[in-house]
């Protein structure tokens, strides 16, 4: 008898790890998957800004340093309705003169810019969202209004023109 009481008893224990185990791994998968579901979640009046993009709602551009040139390479452009990139000089640390600008339709869009005005070595520019009001499909300064985020402010990206920019292949 004393060797079926520990045949239970080891049994018992065997089972007993084994459900233990799997508690511990559900509650594991259970409390990670709520915490980290909330950070995943973006409310669309949320402005998220990283060094190398501006994103609000369905807006927001992708531009990192140029090499200088007449070419303005935009990785990527989201538009919640047709508008335009604008490119702009820098003007004692604001945006100046308008250098060039492009058309893109809505939703997300990679392009390149033709520039009226090369970039120059150590150059700072403004890449600025804006919306077509006007409908026309070419931008215009006084009818075309700039694409805002929740706070009312400008969607811009400042970048560079440097001949120093490693180059990426790919």
């Amino acid at each position: 008898m004393n060797s079926e009481s520990n045949g239970v008893k080891v049994w018992q224990w065997v089972v007993g790890v084994i459900i233990l185990i799997l508690v511990v791994v559900l509650g594991i998968y259970l409390f990670s998957g709520s915490s980290s579901a909330p950070q995943a979640v973006t409310t669309p009046t949320e402005t998220e800004t990283t060094p190398t993009s501006t994103v609000s709602a369905n807006n927001g551009i992708v531009i990192a340093d140029q090499f200088p040139g007449n070419i303005v390479y935009v990785s990527s452009v989201q538009l919640a309705a047709p508008g335009f990139v604008v490119i702009m000089a820098n003007n004692a640390g604001k945006p100046g003169a308008v250098i060039g600008s492009k058309a893109f339709p809505k939703g997300i869009n990679p392009g390149q810019i033709n520039l009226t005005k090369s970039m120059v070595d150590g150059g700072v520019y403004y890449a600025a969202l804006f919306s077509d009001t006007a409908g026309t499909g070419v931008y215009s300064a006084s009818a075309d209004k700039a694409v805002v985020d929740a706070k009312g402010t400008p969607i811009m990206k400042i970048f560079h023109a440097s001949s120093n920019i490693p180059e990426t292949k790919g």
